[in-house]
């Protein structure tokens, strides 16, 4: 009687972990934790280092790349009151010289190998990426190692970064409306959780860093008991193990500090916020406080910002672009984060419209969804609109890879996709007037009116007096 397909995998599987532990340092033992099925035709495997490193691999035979992203567990969630910033600032520094790489080296190796190689860092999570050719694996797995125990963090380095990301931030946020006003949103929507700084850190902090800071950052939050390794593509997990538990096996763990954020306690009163700026019409900013990415509440708030602002057959648009013709642009956002973040929703007006014509379009607009039932047609085009989402940033690697790394980082469940996808179809009209009803209410929201500016002066902001107001 021939084994079952169940044994045969199984077997395969521990002549893998025999191979790959063979001579393997003591933190880089591999042991196999499940597989999980990945849409219909894939699977993940899910691995843990003796040193705690988490590791996905996704084998995927389609086109001969591979996709090799490390996520950290840190982002500005995890700075401290003065030190904000530190989290993007290592998105820099990781570029960097390291112990047996001298500088520019990463670089280029990668480059020669043909990679592609990126980086991002948010509030929740900072991850590096590479996209390369499957034959070139072996040349990255070595150097994303090497950066990650070995960064040389002395003066002249951090001297360099600091300038580097302190002109960032004037050119993407001081000299940016867009992101000033959004940083202004967040800043005055939370007035105690971590959320309410900016990821690329105050001005004063960035330029206040020293290298004892870098130091003990560095040493606490890039450990592999921190970290999840993804690789996707044109793999063989045999090859792909050993080489892993021998790059990344000597590494220590290192104890990781308690979280120490700030719940935000409950708004009862609205926010506003009036603010000059150098733009050409005016614009609105609407900030919702709004569930985490886990929460049960968060598809069906997916699904109705897509009938709201998702496409030029959403409610807004039709109302606000075409129709009355107040505004040019309509977009809303809401945060995927771990805990309850914000619903964002951006107006740009065209000229000789203001602020306040935008707002009570709005009003009215939200007024609907909040009393009446949204139309199974609207329904199903917004699900339809997040399904094609999903479904093409899974088309290539690098894009499943981002996606299990986002999902094992924000949620500890890196194949859940496809599970919340499955959900949003489960969503009811009855549900989308739920969660309108309980988030997108005036008492929970903070309100920025952008007015143009006709000089170069920088005001301070002008806050309503009959609002809740908390100075950003």
């Amino acid at each position: 009687m021939p084994q079952s397909p169940e044994l045969d995998v199984d077997v395969t599987r521990e002549s893998l972990l025999e191979q790959a532990n063979l001579d393997a340092p003591e933190g880089g033992k591999i042991k196999f934790l499940e597989r999980l099925p990945f849409g219909k035709a894939l699977t993940v495997d899910r691995y843990q280092l003796a040193n705690g490193l988490m590791l996905l691999l996704i084998e995927d035979h389609e086109a001969p790349v591979v996709a090799y992203h490390t996520w950290f567990n840190v982002g500005s969630r995890h700075e401290q009151v003065g030190k904000t910033g530190l989290s993007h600032l290592f998105e820099h520094l990781m570029f960097n010289e390291s112990e047996n790489l001298p500088a520019g080296e990463f670089d280029r190796k990668m480059e020669e190998a043909g990679a592609e190689v990126n980086a991002s860092t948010w509030l929740d999570w900072t991850q590096y990426s590479s996209s390369l050719p499957k034959g070139q694996l072996l040349t990255a797995i070595p150097l994303e190692a090497e950066r990650m125990a070995h960064l040389v963090l002395k003066p002249p380095q951090l001297n360099s970064e600091k300038e580097v990301v302190a002109n960032e931030r004037r050119f993407r946020v001081d000299d940016d409306v867009d992101g000033a006003v959004n940083e202004l949103l967040w800043a005055t929507a939370f007035t105690e959780h971590a959320y309410r700084w900016p990821t690329i850190g105050w001005m004063a902090d960035i330029e206040g860093f020293t290298t004892e800071d870098c130091l003990g950052f560095y040493r606490t939050y890039y450990a592999p008991n921190n970290a999840t390794l993804v690789v996707a593509g044109d793999i063989e997990p045999k090859v792909v193990l050993r080489a892993i538990s021998q790059s990344y096996g000597p590494m220590p763990r290192a104890v990781l500090p308690l979280e120490d954020v700030r719940p935000e306690p409950p708004q009862t009163s609205e926010r506003r916020i009036s603010v000059e700026k150098p733009t050409q019409t005016e614009k609105l900013v609407l900030g919702y406080k709004s569930p985490a990415f886990g929460d049960f509440d968060y598809p069906a708030l997916s699904l109705l910002g897509e009938v709201l602002a998702g496409g030029r057959a959403s409610r807004l648009y039709r109302r606000l672009v075409r129709e009355l013709e107040l505004a040019s642009e309509v977009r809303i956002s809401v945060g995927p984060f771990r805990d309850p973040s914000l619903f964002e929703l951006y107006v740009s007006a065209r000229e000789g419209h203001t602020a306040e014509e935008l707002l009570a379009v709005v009003e009215e607009e939200l007024l609907r969804v909040r009393e009446q039932p949204v139309a199974q047609e609207e329904m199903d085009r917004a699900l339809a609109r997040n399904e094609l989402s999903l479904l093409a940033s899974l088309e290539t690697a690098d894009g499943k890879a981002s996606t299990l790394g986002f999902y094992e980082t924000v949620l500890g469940q890196p194949t859940s996709a496809f599970e919340r996808l499955a959900m949003e179809r489960k969503v009811s009209s009855s549900d989308l007037r739920r969660v309108a009803r309980r988030y997108l209410v005036d008492t929970q929201r903070t309100v920025v009116l952008v007015r143009v500016k006709d000089d170069d002066d920088d005001l301070e902001p002008n806050s309503s007096s009959d609002s809740d107001v908390e100075a950003a």
